[in-house]
């Protein structure tokens, strides 16, 4: 049976992390079950949506036979996790691995559950401080507890399950916790999407407008940011990777106080690089410590931003109520023209219906003429024929009444 060896991480980054790779079983023969096989198996690629109270519902039928689910994360797999699953016998390994490979997650989609058998799982690094590690619950000679229910974390008595940042707690008390982050850290699966150019898609440079939200690249990138200034006249953008604020039309930044990257407090900016240009990578004119006077004047500060928002903010205010108004007037005047047009159109087609009825009024005209007109004619055929035939009954009268007396005189 071939096997494929999948390196894997856990652990918050930021903090520490724990690295290893994990041989499976590859699936190639799906009739015949690896004869090398554990108790042991891998769930890969499960979607980051999926919360770990889901994956506990999901497998639900088998929790009962689970003594340890530990989540982890593989190489190139940014939006799915891992879980590594050991049962408590071959047997619920085995009918685990029947009724979920190639079974989907949910009816609503077509993402299938791929289960492959584990040979072995390998620690191979870890970094970060020595105060976070924490030993797995089976080798312990102390057995931690699980911090939802406070009780002992016995695999005998239930399933453990570590999150992806290496904290561990009942499957029944994880199963009630309906959001992504861990109970204890907060850390969260579901990581969020990095950011980009609304124009150009690049991550790198980015300033957000404060106004509308806008995600633009500075000026030494693409420009976006100010382009987007010279739009909407939107001045205030915020730079994401050092929190500062630049002002488009003082060109300068408006306020004195940032957030270190050491240690996350707030530190004075100098004075020098208030005038930097929008986008200097290269300035690192940051103090070390945080100045007492201006942490007392921190209200005064906060004032003073508050007050250049609300400045731009009614400078924004007649900017839309002008844009409002020409497009208002862009409206009227399309709404004037469509009813131009509507009205030109119907008296076209009037038009049009008029001079269709003055054609068929002149030819009924002609027509009635032309019918008068043979009216008199046959008027006078017939009174020349009612003259012709009264004169030939004239004619026979008088030929009848000449035979008449002829034979009167005869007899």
């Amino acid at each position: 049976m071939n096997t494929e060896a999948i390196p894997f991480s856990s652990g918050n980054p930021r903090i520490e992390e724990t690295r290893g790779v994990m041989h499976l079983f590859s699936n190639d023969t799906v009739s015949a079950l690896p004869v090398e096989r554990k108790p042991l198996a891998c769930v890969l690629g499960v979607p980051n949506h999926m919360t770990y109270a889901d994956f506990c519902q999901f497998c639900a039928s088998f929790i009962h036979h689970i003594s340890e689910m530990r989540i982890v994360r593989n190489d190139g797999m940014e939006d799915r996790y891992s879980v590594l699953i050991r049962f408590d016998s071959q047997d619920s390994a085995d009918k685990f691995y029947q009724h979920f490979n190639n079974r989907q997650f949910n009816s609503l989609e077509e993402e299938l559950c791929r289960v492959l058998f584990t040979l072995d799982v390998q620690f191979t690094g870890y970094t970060g401080s020595l105060d976070h590690v924490q030993s797995p619950p089976a080798s312990s000679t102390e057995q931690p507890s699980c911090p939802v229910c406070l009780e002992r974390l016995d695999q005998d008595a239930s399933g453990i399950l570590t999150t992806i940042c290496n904290h561990s707690f009942h499957c029944s008390c994880i199963s009630k916790w309906t959001d992504s982050s861990c109970p204890v850290c907060r850390y969260c699966q579901q990581q969020p999407e990095k950011s980009k150019c609304f124009i150009c898609q690049t991550s790198e440079n980015l300033w957000i407008c404060v106004i509308c939200g806008f995600v633009g690249c500075g000026r030494y990138k693409g420009g976006h940011a100010i382009i987007h200034w010279k739009e909407t006249q939107h001045c205030y953008s915020l730079e994401l990777e050092t929190q500062r604020v630049w002002d488009y039309a003082g060109d300068n930044y408006v306020h004195r106080l940032i957030q270190s990257k050491t240690d996350g407090k707030l530190v004075e900016l100098n004075s020098h690089c208030l005038h930097a240009s929008d986008g200097c990578g290269s300035c690192h004119c940051i103090d070390s410590g945080v100045n007492e006077a201006m942490l007392t004047c921190e209200t005064e500060i906060v004032n003073e931003y508050n007050e250049l928002l609300r400045t731009q903010l009614e400078n924004q205010k007649v900017y839309f109520e002008t844009l409002l108004q020409q497009e208002n007037e862009e409206t009227e005047r399309a709404i004037a023209d469509a009813f131009n047009k509507t009205v030109m159109q119907k008296r076209q087609k009037m038009q049009a219906k008029l001079e269709r009825c003055v054609k068929e009024k002149k030819f009924l005209e002609d027509l009635n003429e032309n019918l008068l007109k043979n009216q008199e004619i046959w008027k006078a055929k017939l009174l020349e024929v009612e003259k012709r035939e009264k004169k030939v009954l004239r004619m026979k009268g008088n030929k009848i009444q000449a035979l008449e007396d002829q034979v009167s005189l005869e007899s």
